[in-house]
């Protein structure tokens, strides 16, 4: 790694400047793998006018579901000039965080959680950040110029302008694959002022293959390369901030935060290499931990589990609404318990998740017993037809 900076601090200054831009790519390509990039390639802002128009069309079809955020501004996301008019390049890149075990397995276990895999280390968008912003400052003291980083919380359509750099393709689960990394890539841009040059924009791979669509729980994908988010169980474990529509609740089966069935169905897989990162490895607390476990974590337990994880900005009602689903589905009639005390929680959300879970478990008898007490005191009206639901 040594030998790799040398060689690219001797490209610096004036003489650089002059000489052939492939020159800069190639060190630019060699910076970002020693700061540990898995994949990098360039694009021109214009290139992803129909993924533009394909986007234009799952807003207007409402596919987003509650994330206004994406509807806001939709110009500054369909072309990366309408969220910087002056850059002329976007630099992808790439990191692997692939899994070192089958992300399904912990599916059969249902009296444990399972969490989605990129969620299970340390938040990515705080280390790609970094790394980002120390490819950028090396770009502009190799070659002076402006410069833009995003990851994943900015208006930039990542996945697309990901196809553009030739890092992978959208499959038809609408998520990124690659070749080389499967389905396990988390992606970071780098917007510039310089014209550096481009890369072929990457085909698609998908072929005639279905096991995305197939596999998923809640029939989200109501066509190839069209998501409807309003089913997904990322979107409803995640983003939804309200009660799991009922409709969907048996299908999440023990999944807590995020779903990785299309992710892990997709055969490319077979070519994924286990992540190089350690702080974006599972920690051994979050690969399978108990649904009992979980219930009794009050709030400063919950932070205090999920620092630097992503999970933690759903905050403690949400995570407990999500685990509370999975105990309904656990079929173990033990964990009534722990849903059972949880009808006391102060949330609202967690309140009616443990309705739900408890006429899940409990005899008709028993369930039937506990309602008429516990529904007398009760004054918010979520929680209230959950009750009247589950009679």
């Amino acid at each position: 790694m040594a030998g790799g900076r040398a060689g690219v601090a001797d490209l610096r200054g004036p003489g650089f400047l002059n000489s052939d831009p492939t020159e800069l790519k190639a060190a630019l390509a060699r910076e970002a793998r020693a700061l540990g990039f898995d994949g990098i390639g360039i694009t021109a802002p214009g290139t992803i006018e129909s993924a533009g128009r394909y986007f234009l069309e799952f807003i207007a079809s409402g596919g987003h579901g509650d994330m206004e955020w994406l509807a806001a501004q939709p110009e500054r996301r369909i072309d990366p000039r309408g969220l910087w008019q002056d850059v002329r390049s976007v630099i992808m890149l790439g990191v692997n965080y692939g899994p070192d075990q089958d992300p399904l397995a912990i599916l059969k276990q249902r009296t444990r959680a399972a969490i989605s895999v990129y969620a299970q280390g340390d938040d990515y968008h705080d280390l790609i950040k970094k790394r980002l912003k120390a490819l950028a400052r090396w770009l502009v003291a190799t070659a002076p110029s402006d410069v833009k980083v995003f990851v994943d919380t900015a208006a930039v359509m990542e996945k697309p302008l990901a196809q553009a750099a030739h890092l992978g393709w959208q499959g038809k689960h609408t998520n990124l694959v690659s070749r080389e990394f499967g389905s396990w890539l988390f992606l970071g841009a780098i917007y510039t002022t310089l014209e550096l040059p481009r890369d072929d924009a990457e085909i698609d791979h998908c072929g005639s293959c279905h096991a995305c669509l197939d596999i998923c729980p809640t029939a989200a994908f109501p066509a190839p390369y069209k998501l409807d988010a309003r089913r997904c169980i990322s979107y409803l474990t995640i983003e939804n901030k309200g009660p799991i529509p009922h409709e969907f609740r048996k299908a999440i089966g023990n999944r807590i935060y995020g779903c990785d069935d299309c992710l892990a169905a997709c055969p490319w897989n077979k070519f994924a290499q286990e992540g190089r990162e350690a702080k974006l490895a599972a920690r051994d607390e979050l690969r399978a931990p108990t649904l009992a476990e979980l219930a009794r974590l009050d709030d400063a337990a919950f932070r205090a589990l999920f620092t630097k994880s992503p999970v933690k900005r759903i905050g403690r009602d949400r995570f407990l609404r999500n685990v509370l689903i999975a105990i309904g589905n656990s079929a173990d009639a033990t964990l009534a318990a722990e849903a059972r005390r949880l009808l006391e929680d102060a949330s609202p959300l967690v309140r009616g998740a443990a309705v739900w879970a408890l006429g899940q478990l409990l005899p008709r008898e028993e369930f039937d017993a506990i309602k008429p007490a516990a529904m007398d005191g009760e004054r918010d009206e979520d929680v209230r037809e959950e009750w009247q639901v589950a009679s």
